[in-house]
């Protein structure tokens, strides 16, 4: 299912996304914060879980609006045959 996404502002955004997560992973903050959230999970370490689904969203996000298409017109082409290497 190949859609036309010449439409460069999703990918732009995205791009955008990637480079303030990534921004926000070195979380210095929480660092020597030993505060417990839920009585058991140190904050640090809801940070990263929260960090990793807010990762997958943008992650699916970049998969939906700006998966380049020539990557899967070149997976469709060919003779039908498949080769082997070996």
């Amino acid at each position: 299912m190949a859609m036309n996404r010449s439409n460069k502002g999703p990918a732009t955004l995205i791009w955008v996304a990637v480079v303030l997560l990534f921004a926000l992973h070195q979380d210095v903050w929480f660092w020597n914060d030993r505060t417990l959230l839920f009585g058991f999970m140190p904050v640090g370490l809801a940070y990263h879980a929260a960090y990793s689904l807010v990762a997958s969203v943008l992650w699916a996000l970049a998969v939906r609006f700006a998966w380049p298409d020539r990557i899967e017109q070149w997976a469709s082409e060919g003779d039908g045959e498949h080769s082997t290497v070996g």
